[in-house]
């Protein structure tokens, strides 16, 4: 898909306008006491590729979020459309949220990027990546990646440090202006998520943790919120501002991650987690449990997940979190 060059101006007002939707929809929600039915698009706005509701498909924004203890809370993450969970090194996890349907005022903590982002990133076309700094090694690659990188260096104005944390874990992204700098972005595209009626009855799961090396995450079905609440390392997770994070979908991606060709500055090597290939998956929607499979041929490519006798394997519509885990 050959990238769009946009204007700020029209950023400006797709912005505007995705934020006077999302007012109008809360306004609907609090005059009524009942949403409007999610699966219906709006006849101006269509269908989000990446949550299945009624939204524009806006530029692409992916942010690198930290994600250990001093980070948190985080920042906007609840207005994310998907949120990738990555291994990094010493077993820890980074966040990779990706922004279209809507942009929060702010993004963070911001932290550096890694080679598997790239990868990653391409089913998006060129998407914009915002990010605090790679090691020297790496600047070549993600310089000849289809990228339009958004960094502290190239965009100053789309940064600011907050003083109530510790570097550096208090850098955070404003993202309309981290649009404003970036070039040739392209709107969200089909990555191959499909949203609907579950297919088959799967088995109950209220319940469900995520181990990595460093790093705990255990999903809860709330049926109250409609989604899966989360805590991180034991602890319930939530914005600076309050918001329970409960996405509507958790994808546990199963991949194979490899030592990469980089390491950190205490010379810890970084892992390096495939994207591209096929494997085994679970997805969890509506309190329950479905095996999947998924598919991605090339970098190009969007992941296809599908139940184990091949059919689409549909997420339930709203925030969708994937979890790229040791096979």
């Amino acid at each position: 898909m050959e990238a769009r060059s946009r204007t700020r101006p029209r950023r400006h007002a797709r912005a505007a306008a995705a934020c006077a939707a999302g007012l109008l929809l809360a306004g609907l929600i609090g005059c009524t006491g009942t949403a409007p039915d999610p699966g219906a698009p709006s006849a101006s706005q269509g269908t989000s590729h990446f949550t299945g509701l009624a939204a524009p498909n806006g530029p692409v924004l992916a942010v690198k979020i930290d994600n250990v203890r001093p980070a948190r809370p985080h920042t906007g993450l609840d207005a994310a459309d998907l949120v990738y969970v990555e291994q990094v090194e010493a077993g820890l996890t980074r966040l990779l949220a990706v922004y279209s349907s809507r942009l929060p005022p702010s993004i963070g903590p911001v932290r550096s990027a890694r080679e598997s982002d790239l990868e990653l990133l391409r089913q998006f076309g060129r998407p914009a990546l915002a990010y605090s700094g790679a090691r020297s090694a790496l600047l070549p690659v993600i310089e000849a990646a289809p990228i339009a990188a958004v960094t502290p260096a190239t965009a100053p104005g789309a940064y600011v440090r907050a003083d109530d944390r510790p570097a550096p874990h208090n850098l955070y992204l404003r993202p309309r202006q981290a649009l404003d700098a970036a070039e040739r972005v392209d709107d969200a595209r089909d990555i191959g998520l499909r949203f609907g009626p579950p297919t088959g009855t799967g088995r109950s799961s209220p319940e469900h943790t995520v181990r990595y090396p460093a790093a705990r995450y255990t999903f809860t079905w709330s049926p109250e919120r409609g989604g899966w609440q989360i805590a991180l390392d034991g602890t319930a997770a939530a914005t600076a501002d309050g918001t329970v994070l409960a996405p509507a979908t958790v994808v546990v991606q199963y991949t194979e991650i490899r030592p990469s060709r980089f390491a950190d500055r205490s010379g810890s090597t970084t892992p390096y987690t495939e994207t591209v290939g096929s494997g085994r998956a679970l997805v969890l929607r509506d309190g329950r449990a479905f095996d999947a499979r998924w598919e991605r041929p090339t970098a190009e490519a969007g992941t296809r997940f599908t139940t184990p006798s091949g059919e689409p394997a549909d997420f339930a519509r709203g925030q969708v979190w994937i979890l790229l885990a040791p096979r």
